[in-house]
């Protein structure tokens, strides 16, 4: 019988073995993200917000994730209207990004805008979006963990996507895929 392996143990003091927030953050901005653009048509006009927290959850049917912080001022209105749409942004949009990150900031002038089926707005320069009905919305920590179905969707264009990684953008390395 082969033993098995030992893992190696931290030192009390180790900074790693610290458990704060901030080590908690700084642990997951090791794995790099895609960042989306959230965006929906509501009664009070068009609202916006961007995530990295979002992934596939099934192809039959079409479900995804995303997840919204109980601290955002758009996500209500958003989830009131029932649905959204998805922007999978590039890496040319980073200012887009750092944009609809800001509180108060003008989010929706001065860029050319589509609408999907459902009439919510998406960047026509993304590389691709999807329309979503809001399925199931859990509170978990400090965010709602929100599932959707996928009713419309469209891969729009080629190109690299906009990558966030220890707390700041970054770009894949150029050269021919995998």
């Amino acid at each position: 019988m082969i033993p098995a392996p030992q893992a190696p143990t931290l030192a009390e003091g180790d900074e790693q073995a610290v458990l704060t927030q901030r080590t908690f953050r700084d642990v997951l901005g090791r794995f790099s993200t895609g960042i989306v653009l959230i965006t929906a048509q509501t009664p009070d006009g068009v609202a916006g917000v961007t995530a990295n927290s979002f992934a596939s959850v099934s192809l039959d049917p079409p479900l995804i994730v995303v997840c919204a912080a109980f601290t955002s001022t758009t996500w209500p209105s958003i989830r009131a209207v029932g649905g959204f749409a998805v922007t999978i942004l590039s890496e040319d949009h980073e200012e887009t990004s750092r944009t609809f990150s800001a509180r108060g900031a003008d989010r929706f002038t001065g860029r050319e805008w589509a609408v999907t089926p459902a009439g919510h707005p998406v960047l026509p320069d993304g590389l691709g979006w999807l329309d979503c009905e809001i399925e199931t919305v859990l509170p978990q920590g400090d965010h709602e963990l929100i599932v959707a179905r996928a009713t419309w969707w469209s891969g729009t264009r080629t190109g690299q996507p906009l990558i966030f990684h220890s707390g700041r953008y970054a770009r894949l390395a150029a050269g021919e895929p995998r």
